[in-house]
């Protein structure tokens, strides 16, 4: 079954405090396990960065959850896509903190292409998901199982 991606951006609903995005990326890693969904939400204290892949009709559910979510405003898909294989795969969904400014340019990366590359051009610019996968390995040893 083809793994598909979305990736998207948002901005925090006002009033949600941290005990609240606590509880969303809680909820969300049950919801999404039992969809067979895997991903990342990144949060810079305003704005999220979410990444999620999966089998279509799992994605299908997730995304319209999210899309129907009063936690954000002005949702802006990034990009969407069928990488052919999971970049998250132990993650069903991993709050992770960001800097504003690695927030920004993820968002600014090149979302058209969602593949992680092993060699590039000389001068050609990381991709959107390349970024992210970049930012995130630190976390990676400390990767909690979906509940």
């Amino acid at each position: 079954m083809p793994i598909q991606a979305i990736s998207y951006t948002s901005r925090a609903s006002p009033g949600l405090g941290p005990d609240a995005i606590d509880e969303l990326a809680r909820s969300a890693a049950v919801f999404n396990a039992q969809a067979g969904v895997t991903g990342l939400l990144l949060f810079d204290g305003s704005r999220f960065l979410q990444y999620l892949e999966g089998p279509r009709d799992g994605m299908a559910v997730v995304f319209a959850k999210v899309q129907n979510s009063r936690s954000h405003l002005e949702l802006v898909e990034l990009g969407r896509g069928f990488p052919g294989r999971r970049f998250f795969p132990y993650w069903s969904m991993q709050l992770l903190p960001a800097e504003p400014t690695d927030l920004y340019d993820i968002v600014g990366a090149d979302w058209s292409r969602l593949v992680l590359r092993r060699t590039r051009e000389e001068g050609e610019a990381e991709s959107g998901v390349e970024r992210l996968a970049r930012l995130t390995v630190p976390h990676w040893v400390d990767r909690p199982l979906a509940p």
